[in-house]
């Protein structure tokens, strides 16, 4: 699983990180990678904060066959612990369970067109709206994040990315419901996660 970080402009400014002139990524292990209808946020030292994005599956030439909606979860206090020294952000990022994926759709239209087909985010907890933006919004569209990719990295057939997440990331609670869709131009749901916290 490749990650891009700031790809929305307006979450970079919400936790005060200065807007990238070229694609970053991390990794994800696969083994983060969770099917398990429970968030366990209980079982962390620190925050544990709900990120939603839009993730793209690959084909062996690198193209985009699938799209559905992501939840990249992060221990905030351990990755702020690991920033001030510019330490790796695995204890963060790359905890057991700390990748959620909803339904994989096909998608024929080409990297080009998730910025232009109506695709929008949104994020639930409790049935109250934290995070919501079309896909158009990012900044740095998945096209350029791919572009970047396939330059440098050993990019594999099935492989994921992350393609980063819009403002109003916060921290998840013990009982909290969480739903998190990709839907249409029509906002009909393409991709959909319902996830409890423990």
């Amino acid at each position: 699983m490749w990650c891009a970080i700031r790809t929305y402009a307006a979450h970079a400014a919400e936790l005060g990180n200065a807007r990238p002139t070229r694609p970053i990524f991390f990794t994800k292990p696969d083994g983060c990678l969770s099917s398990d209808q429970t968030i366990d946020v209980s079982g962390h030292d620190g925050e544990i904060h709900h990120e939603v994005e839009l993730v793209v599956k690959l084909d062996r030439e690198a193209a985009i066959t699938h799209v559905a909606v992501g939840l990249d979860l992060t221990d905030r206090a351990a990755q702020s612990a690991a920033r001030p020294e510019g330490l790796p952000w695995a204890r963060g990022k790359a905890f057991r369970g700390a990748a959620r994926l909803g339904a994989l759709v096909p998608w024929t239209k080409g990297e080009a067109a998730l910025m232009s087909s109506g695709l929008h985010l949104e994020l639930l907890i409790d049935g109250e709206v934290r995070q919501s933006s079309p896909v158009a919004a990012m900044s740095m569209p998945p096209s350029s994040l791919l572009v970047d990719l396939r330059s440098w990295a050993p990019l594999t057939d099935g492989d994921l990315v992350f393609t980063g997440t819009p403002p109003g990331v916060g921290q998840l609670q013990p009982g909290q419901k969480v739903e998190a869709v990709l839907r249409n131009a029509d906002h009909a749901v393409l991709s959909r996660l319902d996830l409890r916290c423990a």
